[in-house]
């Protein structure tokens, strides 16, 4: 499969054109991809009423390169799109986000992990070259190689030292259907001490799980196939995270494994009980569910979400694998929110935009990425920042995709300074995007 790069040329020279506009208007801009944004949406946020820099045309499969297992795709892909193309050819990406309508670009810039994480490490981590356009509309190219530490820094970057508008990565095998076996655990201890044993045998192409309460902890375990005697589907009546605490196995084809938990966006249609009856489902599923027609119901609610003291928590955490007992002991005794997905995510090496303190505090190669998806918050405690505080104390980080409460100090001993400002100088020295600090600190 190969696109055509002249188009993507044309394309990529008009963005600059935009960014080069920007110069000297002491403004700086966002990056608007067009759809849905797959940030956690806040009541008053500011972020994205700034001028923007229109990409929505980058959404092209440029090259499967089946021989190679490499595909190159402009960053506006969503992966519901890259996904059955892959697949065609007998391949996939070494991490698929769960949400269909998350994109390549996106999983980069905000370092997406998933079931093959314990493997492969993030979508980052199977990339070889990045096409960039930076602050002075200069179209930069960058690999291991060729410009390494901009390489290393676009990821976790949100979209806040350039345009990615070109990325190459490598592929793996896959087959066309996933049996996945649920082991249930009645504590913490014991399923954490399997997740690690099947990490460590490396016996299955998908390792995850769900904690569905402090006495019931699901580890969930697929393996690629090529025949399926039964599929499952939950698409729309039934509901993938409740099928794991019911089931001992299940079959489902690939793209429907990948894609498992979208029409909830997880579990968040909890918040609103009649969206798991199966009459309503049958009735309203198609108008509202699947994590893009939730993202954009949520955003029409923006006025009704700011009448709440605090927004739900929504977040990921990272907590370093020999603080994860630690961790789940104060989960269940203080902070109390079921479901929690936690995924195995193995770093091939400390990465560049890490600060080396924080390097120190994660002291290993293994991180259990725990997500909350919804919890309430609480009038007297706000229970963000109790997770974001907790997560610093064992040595973790959180993603910024949410609301975030760090000052200043407390951000750059987590995040490499030095490496992001010589960074931000090589490819935006006019301050047209927003730095990594300015654009996220708390909101709400």
């Amino acid at each position: 499969m190969h696109g055509n790069p002249e188009a993507h040329r044309l394309k990529v020279e008009a963005i600059a054109r935009q960014v080069r506009e920007r110069i000297g208007k002491n403004e700086p801009v966002h990056i608007s991809k067009g759809g849905v944004r797959h940030v956690v949406p806040l009541p008053g946020d500011l972020r994205y009423r700034s001028q923007s820099i229109d990409i929505s045309s980058l959404d092209e499969i440029l090259e499967i390169d089946p021989e190679r297992r490499l595909c190159t795709a402009e960053p506006g892909v969503p992966f519901s799109r890259l996904v059955p193309a892959t697949l065609a050819h007998g391949l996939l990406p070494t991490v698929v986000p769960e949400l269909e309508g998350i994109t390549v670009g996106g999983a980069i810039a905000g370092g997406s992990v998933e079931s093959m994480s314990f493997r492969y490490g993030g979508l980052h981590d199977s990339c070889v070259e990045y096409e960039i356009i930076g602050g002075s509309g200069e179209i930069v190219t960058c690999s291991p190689t060729q410009e390494p530490l901009l390489f290393d820094m676009i990821h976790g970057s949100y979209g806040t030292l350039g345009v990615l508008t070109r990325l190459s990565f490598k592929l793996v095998a896959a087959k066309p259907y996933v049996r996945m076996e649920y082991r249930t655990f009645p504590d913490a201890e014991r399923f954490y001490a399997a997740m690690l044993e099947r990490c460590e045998a490396g016996d299955f192409d998908f390792v995850d799980g769900i904690a569905h309460g402090p006495d019931r902890f699901v580890l969930c375990l697929g393996r690629f196939v090529e025949a399926a005697p039964y599929l499952s589907s939950y698409r729309w009546l039934n509901i993938y995270y409740k099928s794991t605490a019911e089931r001992a196995e299940d079959y489902l084809t690939t793209e429907d494994y990948l894609f498992r938990y979208d029409a909830e966006c997880h579990w968040l249609t909890r918040t609103i009980p009649p969206l798991e009856w199966k009459p309503v489902r049958f009735a309203l599923g198609k108008a509202v569910l699947g994590s893009t027609n939730l993202i954009r119901w949520s955003k029409r609610l923006d006025k009704l979400l700011g009448m709440k003291k605090r927004p739900d928590v929504v977040c990921d955490v990272f907590i370093p694998a020999r603080g994860f007992a630690s961790f789940i002991q104060w989960y269940q005794r203080d902070f109390r929110f079921w479901p929690l997905w936690v995924v195995p995510y193995r770093v091939p090496a400390a990465y560049p935009w890490v600060a080396e303190e924080q390097v120190g505090r994660i002291g290993g190669d293994l991180l259990i990425d725990c997500a909350v998806y919804g919890k309430p918050n609480g009038e007297e405690v706000d229970y963000s920042k109790l997770l974001e505080d907790k997560t610093f104390e064992l040595g973790g980080i959180k993603t910024l995709i949410s609301r975030n409460h760090y000052t200043a100090e407390r951000f750059w001993q987590i995040y490499n300074r030095p490496n992001y400002e010589a960074a931000k100088a090589r490819l935006d020295p006019n301050g047209v995007f927003p730095g990594l600090f300015e654009k996220f600190h708390r909101v709400g």
